[in-house]
């Protein structure tokens, strides 16, 4: 299975993709930081990473896209960003019919290090020794990115399965019925339209 991590932001959204491996193991295949300048307008923000985030399903076609639930916390502009990249990230992976689980920071932590309330630097540094990476992954998002693919490959794998290979396109899975449990009843209706409107 390979799976794509997101850490969600408007200034920095951290994407990591890993693979899995037997006995629990898993390896990197990238890792990586969208960015978007802060003075831009949302609109023109969102619009970018939308660009690039696509960018990323097209190059490693990932199996499964796992990201950060949004929580509530006091700053409410970091929030509305963080949302808002973490919807377009739901969004476009639902497009392609590629299921997303959904995991917050605790169970991310809990997952990778064995507690829920493990800091920045534990987490970066389990990453590393789980991926047996030569350097921790830098700046901190890219790390969550791929703790948080870690975690679903641990605690979610059961999610849902997505279309193998090269049909990832919601009237391409619906066509060959995989629809299975990352499909909704939304993005079926979706895919008939699509297809209406091809022929």
């Amino acid at each position: 299975m390979r799976v794509l991590g997101v850490d969600p932001g408007l200034t920095r959204c951290g994407l990591g993709v890993i693979d899995s491996l037997p006995s629990r193991r898993a390896t990197m295949v990238a890792v990586g930081v969208l960015r978007t300048d802060k003075n831009s307008s949302v609109d023109v923000r969102l619009g970018e990473l939308a660009e690039q985030f696509d960018q990323w399903l097209d190059d490693y076609r990932p199996d499964v896209v796992a990201v950060e639930r949004v929580f509530a916390r006091h700053d409410v502009s970091t929030i509305m960003g963080t949302a808002q990249a973490s919807g377009l990230a739901i969004g476009l992976a639902a497009r392609r019919g590629i299921p997303v689980g959904m995991h917050t920071p605790s169970e991310m932590k809990a997952a990778i290090t064995g507690s829920g309330r493990a800091d920045k630097a534990q987490v970066t540094a389990m990453v590393t020794r789980i991926l047996k990476l030569d350097a921790p992954p830098k700046p901190a998002d890219a790390a969550d990115a791929l703790a948080l693919a870690i975690c679903h490959l641990w605690r979610g794998a059961a999610v849902g399965s997505s279309t193998p290979g090269a049909a990832k396109d919601l009237p391409d899975r619906l066509g060959l019925r995989r629809e299975g449990s990352g499909l909704t009843r939304a993005q079926q209706q979706w895919a008939q339209a699509l297809k209406q409107t091809r022929k």
